[in-house]
């Protein structure tokens, strides 16, 4: 054995000696520690000028006001009291631009340029490669299939006979029902009520459509006016109820809306000849549908709710443009792409989108930058909920397209590399 590692050898000797010997020290637990903290919020949640200053005189020795209460921020201050509380300023988020993208939809039909608001370099790039593809090729057809927000309480019984008791009472009640959710909205409308038994329980899955809102806080409301009536109503007291038991799926991946929808279902699909697959991806159409096989699989193996390549970079980049609920880009990004030699020996690539909880009013929609960015689409305001959702499922399709193609080409590293790594001075 050389110095060298005789040296190593010894190091590394010593090293275990003083793991062994902290390993034999008896731990310090962590306690409870009851006094007063040093820094605290103001019981006043929202925004004036006076909690402003309140807030930042304790946060001005961690953070710079400037970079997070700008002037543009303070001078719109007040229009964000319905969106946050203990309000203390806005982030920057770069917001880049991909398109045209052409859409010939059910109400989608125009040229769109497309802001996605992201920290992640290459994103913008590869959505701009693929709708720029999808233009070339005559745009993409989009399908608003169907519509639905859901919320389902749940009720507890002593046994099986009072659960079905109720259901029975519950399964009456429908037209009734209907008259309590919707004098609770003017856009909301209950549409069906899934009656779920599981042993004792049973859950209410009251599906909505919701005009041009998202529609999570409206269906909340609608379902609770309903749920109070229940409980005071009903001829089979349960031993206990919620308001949700968790079966709407509400800001979680689920196989119900995977085979359903939730928010709103999309269909989009664009035919690209074989020519213009080389022009724009460097690759053929069956190396693409070959990653589509092994991707699929893939995902099967690892036990993924539909198989898609990124839905969820476009969706987040989009949400938090446009003033959507970014947490809803968990449900909203499950989903199939599709991939097959058409006829012609060119691709045809489908997407299908189950579960886009977007809307065109209420929320952050329109907030000052969000506003700005749905103008851009030129579909902010009542009237253009169902155009948004078509886009959403058609930039979709085409970052389906431009990664797949890189991964098909061997292109996926070196575009990342050169444009994340490789910025200009």
């Amino acid at each position: 054995m050389n110095d060298a590692s005789e040296q190593n050898r010894e190091a590394l000797e010593g090293k275990l000696d003083g793991q062994n010997q902290r390993i034999h020290q008896p731990a310090k637990l962590p306690v409870p520690h009851f006094e007063r903290p040093s820094i605290r919020l103001s019981p006043r949640p929202y925004i004036s000028e006076k909690t402003l200053a309140a807030r930042w005189e304790k946060l001005a020795e961690l953070s710079s006001r400037e970079h997070l209460l700008d002037p543009h921020t303070e001078k719109h201050a007040a229009c964000y009291n319905k969106n946050i509380e203990h309000f203390i300023g806005t982030v920057k988020m770069p917001v880049g631009l991909a398109g045209p993208l052409r859409i010939n939809g059910l109400y989608a039909q125009d040229d769109f340029l497309i802001p996605l608001a992201t920290t992640e370099a290459a994103l913008v790039a590869s959505y701009n490669r693929g709708a720029r593809l999808i233009t070339a090729a005559g745009g993409a057809s989009a399908m608003l299939v169907s519509e639905g927000v859901t919320r389902s309480p749940a009720f507890m019984f002593y046994n099986l006979c009072e659960a079905g008791q109720f259901v029975a009472w519950v399964t009456s009640k429908f037209d009734l029902f209907k008259e309590i959710s919707e004098s609770t909205t003017s856009h909301g409308k209950l549409k069906n009520i899934d009656v779920h038994i599981e042993g004792n329980h049973v859950y209410l899955v009251f599906e909505f459509t919701t005009g041009d809102a998202s529609g999570q806080n409206m269906v909340t409301f609608a379902t609770n006016a309903v749920y109070q009536h229940i409980l005071e109503h009903t001829p089979v007291k349960p031993e206990g109820s919620f308001l949700d038991g968790n079966l709407s799926g509400d800001k979680k991946a689920n196989s119900f809306a995977m085979r359903h929808v939730r928010g709103k279902k999309v269909v989009a699909e664009v035919h690209i000849s074989r020519e213009m697959l080389g022009k724009f991806l460097h690759t053929t159409p069956e190396r693409m549908v070959d990653f589509g096989v092994v991707a699929t699989t893939g995902a099967m193996i690892n036990g993924s709710i539909g198989a898609n390549a990124h839905y969820a970079n476009a969706l987040a980049a989009l949400y938090i443009a446009c003033g959507q609920d970014a947490a809803c880009v968990h449900e909203s990004a499950i989903g199939i792409t599709r991939m097959k030699v058409n006829r012609d020996g060119g691709l045809h690539t489908s997407v299908t989108l189950p579960n886009l909880i977007v809307g065109t009013v209420g929320g952050g929609t329109s907030l000052p930058s969000q506003k700005a960015c749905l103008d851009i689409l030129g579909l902010h305001g009542a009237g253009n909920a169902k155009a948004l959702a078509e886009v959403i499922a058609c930039i979709c399709l085409a970052g389906e397209l431009s990664i797949v193609g890189a991964f098909a080409a061997e292109h996926f590293s070196r575009a990342h590399e050169k444009l994340a790594r490789k910025q200009p001075n």
